[in-house]
């Protein structure tokens, strides 16, 4: 907890900074200028929403629940994730838990939470070659692809890695420690995660389904690209739509980055600044774009926590009605 809060003080800090240097004032401006698009941004941003709980529930292969929940379920762990201090990851721990209380077996949740999660990063791995594809061809100065092209191969090692471990056995460590944990607590609950590799391994098998996933979360991806240009025409500039392409993989990559700050307070902004720079955008403006994006999220995201506390309270009300 105490890394969490040094984390948001350092990445809060680094905002207030950028800013400040960039002028506090014109920036205000400029998103106080761009407030009327959010609502088209927000029924964009529900479209990736939705698309990502498609994609997710092909990965889980499950028809059970309905696709509206799933849709619920998606929208509560972006915000849990966008939001809270959990390192990116305790959104998928929550979308897991909540997956399992609607009736989808501990195992089956958590592969297949774990898949996608793995289908998605490979997904942004793409959208970001993509983009860097586009900046290669439109771009006169070069001076940039010595820093992206080793930030891509340390990203493709890292999911390369990750793949490896999977199947290598890294769900049976967890199926071990948990069985460990049980002996000290006997209540723990051990249909979470007995069967992990295997249902894993076995979601794996599916080559259909991972590539539909995949198509869905590549499209989603893609779909900010929408965002970026609204966003940058509402501030009163043209930007052609490969530069909002570019800005926005590249921007995304960044902000994937910096998962450990909540948020990536800061590191949106100044991977917004460095995207835009190659455009000869001004650093306000690109601070402008990040600022409107962190609007939207907040529209998504508070709401979706909201709905979590609401679903956990209905929960509690529930099973002290049936214990009574």
């Amino acid at each position: 907890m105490k890394l969490a809060l040094l984390s948001i003080a350092l990445g809060g800090g680094a905002v207030i900074a950028l800013v400040a240097w960039f002028g506090a004032q014109s920036i205000g401006h400029e998103v106080m200028e761009v407030l009327w698009i959010i609502p088209a941004t927000l029924s964009l941003h529900l479209v990736q929403l939705y698309l990502s709980a498609v994609a997710w529930r092909i990965s889980v292969s499950t028809r059970k629940p309905r696709m509206i929940v799933w849709f619920r379920l998606r929208w509560i762990r972006e915000a849990v994730n966008s939001l809270l201090p959990v390192a990116q990851m305790g959104g998928n721990i929550v979308g897991i838990r909540m997956l399992t209380q609607r009736g989808v077996p501990g195992s089956l949740s958590g592969a297949g939470t774990t898949l996608d999660l793995t289908i998605e990063a490979f997904t942004q791995f793409a959208w970001t070659m993509i983009g860097i594809g586009v900046l290669t061809a439109i771009s006169t100065d070069q001076s940039w692809r010595p820093w992206l092209e080793g930030g891509m191969i340390t990203m493709a090692f890292g999911l390369i890695g990750f793949v490896v471990a999977q199947r290598a056995g890294m769900m049976r460590l967890i199926e071990r420690f948990a069985e460990k944990l049980q002996r000290v607590f006997p209540n723990l609950p051990m249909d979470a995660v007995r069967g992990l590799h295997a249902e894993l391994m076995r979601l794996q098998e599916n080559r259909r389904a991972l590539w539909q996933a995949f198509g869905i979360h590549l499209f989603a991806w893609m779909l900010g690209t929408l965002e970026v240009w609204a966003i940058l025409w509402a501030l009163g500039l043209t930007p052609d739509f490969t530069e909002a392409l570019v800005i926005e993989s590249l921007g995304m990559a960044a902000r994937s980055a910096g998962f450990v700050v909540p948020g990536a307070l800061g590191v949106q902004e100044a991977g917004f600044i460095l995207v835009c720079g190659l455009f000869q955008i001004h650093p306000d403006f690109a601070i402008a774009l990040s600022m409107a994006k962190r609007v939207r999220e907040l529209s998504v995201g508070i709401p979706g926590l909201v709905a979590w506390q609401l679903a956990e309270g209905k929960r509690l009300v529930r099973k002290a009605r049936e214990g009574q």
